[in-house]
C-alpha cells in the first residue's frame, strides 16, 4: 500500500502583542509555553529556550526520582503475608505492574540525562537524522525527542514494514 505524505496546512495563530516582546525581559525558567512560542523562528534554541527545557527536564527528572523512592516504601509496605491465595495475587500483581512502571521511568531518566547532555553540547531541539530543528511543539509535548516528527514516522513506518 503505498501512501502519499503531505504537509498538513499549519494554522494561523494570532499572535497576541504582549507575547511577542515578553520573552524578551524574562528569564528562560519563567517562561511560558505560550511566551515560547511567541518567539521569532531565528531565535530558535537561543538561551532563554535552553534554560526553558533545562529546568523542565530537570523538573521532570527530580519528579521520577521521588517516585522511585515511594515506590520502595509502597514495597517494603507490602510485605505482609496473606493467606487467600487470589489476595496474594492481586498483591503480587499490583507489585508487577509498579515495578514496570519504574522500569519504564528508568529509561525515561537515561533519556532525560542524554537530553541535558545534549544541551550543553549545543545539540538539543535538532533531529539526529536530519540536522532539521524538530520544532518547539514537539520538545513541549516531549522534551526527549531527538528526531523530528518526518523522520519519527519514517522511523515507525521502517519498523512496521521489517520489524525491530
Amino acid at each position: 500500500m503505498n501512501q502519499v505524505m503531505t504537509d498538513a496546512p499549519k494554522p494561523v495563530q494570532k499572535m497576541d502583542p504582549k507575547l511577542a516582546n515578553a520573552w524578551k525581559t524574562k528569564a528562560g525558567k519563567d517562561l511560558s509555553d505560550a511566551e515560547l512560542f511567541a518567539m521569532p523562528e531565528a531565535e530558535y534554541m537561543n538561551d532563554k529556550q535552553l534554560e526553558f527545557f533545562r529546568v523542565r527536564l530537570q523538573t521532570l527528572k527530580d519528579d521520577l526520582l521521588s517516585n522511585a523512592g515511594q515506590t520502595t516504601e509502597n514495597l517494603r509496605e507490602d510485605t505482609s503475608i496473606v493467606p487467600d491465595p487470589a489476595d496474594r495475587a492481586t498483591i503480587e500483581e499490583e507489585h508487577a505492574l509498579e515495578l514496570r512502571t519504574r522500569d519504564r521511568e528508568r529509561k525515561l531518566l537515561k533519556k532525560i540525562s542524554q537530553s541535558i547532555v545534549r544541551i550543553d553540547a549545543g545539540d538539543y531541539g535538532f533531529c539526529d537524522e536530519t540536522g532539521e530543528p524538530i520544532g518547539l511543539g514537539r520538545l513541549i509535548a516531549r522534551p526527549t525527542a531527538t528526531l523530528s516528527l518526518e523522520a519519527q514516522q519514517r522511523r515507525e513506518l521502517k519498523q512496521k514494514m521489517f520489524g525491530d
